[in-house]
């Protein structure tokens, strides 16, 4: 089983940070997502979210809140090409972060501050989607 924190990033104008997972890698290669990454031994969740944060997107958390959960059987595409599957429990939380440029990680091959009425236009990830419309932001 692993553990993996996802923040839902919205900005001061209600915007939404989408992230494209890199092709090669990943639960949803090529897909439009959440960022987010695994918890470490001997690491809380919030020091995993700030970490996984910090690591892909190059910015600092200002506020957390958990917002929801979600698990899965996935398989995941490994660097070398390999596949594994994993039953992953997500914990979501909506968070904000400073100011400033986003620095991405070989992980995310883009990242977008997105409206939410514009959220079905981008081939988003079903998980996301899932998430999405649990919180109304999705129609069904």
């Amino acid at each position: 089983m692993r553990l993996v924190v996802v923040p839902v990033i919205r900005d001061r104008l209600g915007r939404v940070l989408l992230c494209r997972m890199s092709a090669d890698r990943g639960v949803f290669p090529g897909q439009w997502g959440l960022p987010g990454g695994g918890v470490e031994a001997e690491e809380t969740i919030e020091e995993a979210l700030r970490r996984e944060t910090r690591e892909e997107l190059g910015a600092e958390l200002l506020e957390v809140r958990p917002l929801t959960f979600r698990d899965a059987r996935l398989d995941k595409l490994l660097p070398d090409g390999s596949r594994r599957q994993l039953y992953m429990v997500f914990l979501l939380y909506e968070c904000t972060v400073a100011p400033g440029e986003l620095a991405l990680n070989v992980e995310l091959s883009a990242a977008e501050w997105v409206e939410l009425g514009e959220l079905a236009r981008f081939d988003l990830n079903p998980l996301t989607v899932e998430t999405f419309r649990s919180l109304g932001w999705l129609a069904a």
